[in-house]
């Protein structure tokens, strides 16, 4: 197993710079299950930034290749069960991704509830609004 770093996913989903998403590319096909790139959720967090305020896509855009990333049995998400879940709460609420990957990792670590200041989230099962 190798780690892989923002950068990698970054050129081969967008694609965006020719030499490095090829080298990417080729990376990323040369990994199996047996060989699998490690994709931490710092990673996975600095991604969504990328995705979401460099090349502006939109929150849909970047849950569908969140939920690509983790269809493909190449990569092993850290945590892939709160990955999911932070991607369930994202799909159906309107907090952003990272608050639901927050939410996510302090209930798998037995945390009653997440407090937050962000009005939007306060509607996500688990988190309450310190007031």
């Amino acid at each position: 197993m190798i780690g892989l770093d923002t950068n990698v996913l970054v050129r081969y989903f967008m694609q965006d710079d020719a030499r490095q998403s090829a080298q990417a590319k080729a990376l990323i096909n040369s990994l199996s299950v047996s060989n699998r790139g490690f994709v931490s959720l710092v990673v996975v967090s600095e991604f969504v930034w990328v995705l979401s305020y460099v090349f502006q896509l939109s929150r849909n855009d970047v849950n569908e290749i969140l939920g690509k990333l983790s269809r493909m049995p190449e990569f092993k998400l850290e945590k892939l069960v709160v990955f999911l879940r932070a991607l369930r709460l994202c799909n159906t609420s309107s907090a952003d991704f990272i608050d639901c990957l927050i939410f996510s990792v302090a209930k798998r670590a037995g945390c009653s509830h997440t407090a937050t200041f962000d009005r939007k989230a306060t509607k996500v099962p688990g988190v309450l609004r310190v007031d």
